[in-house]
């Protein structure tokens, strides 16, 4: 049987989408609205990820969610920190063994700026 590696201590908020366009057949969500309850999980950020981008090595903020199942954490789906931090959730979580009792799914860091 699968456990945890870590408790489910870190506070997060489920946003879900409410707007989705389409712009040249390419589905665009918008609108995100937080749920009303808090998800615990065990939040893992191991200083992010390096990726290379027009030259230049740049750090991207990601982190592994692990958290008790719920079916409306989709891929389209952000996540918000109590600190006000908002992550993009990438590839569609993993239904851990299929027995609907954990997910594990991996997260972007969204920041605006330019």
């Amino acid at each position: 049987m699968y456990q945890p590696e870590s408790p489910f201590i870190k506070p997060l908020i489920l946003l879900i989408p409410t707007k989705i366009t389409n712009y040249n057949g390419v589905r665009k969500y918008s609108d995100y609205q937080p749920s009303l309850d808090i998800i615990f999980s065990s939040f893992k950020t191991y200083g992010g990820t390096e990726i290379q981008v027009n030259g230049t090595i740049v750090i991207e903020e990601t982190a592994i969610v692990e958290t008790w199942y719920r079916p409306d954490i989709k891929s389209n789906c952000h996540i918000s920190t109590t600190e006000g931090a908002e992550y993009e959730i990438l590839g569609e979580p993993e239904d851990i063994k299929e027995r609907h009792q954990f997910l594990r799914f991996k997260i972007r860091r969204l920041k605006g700026g330019a």
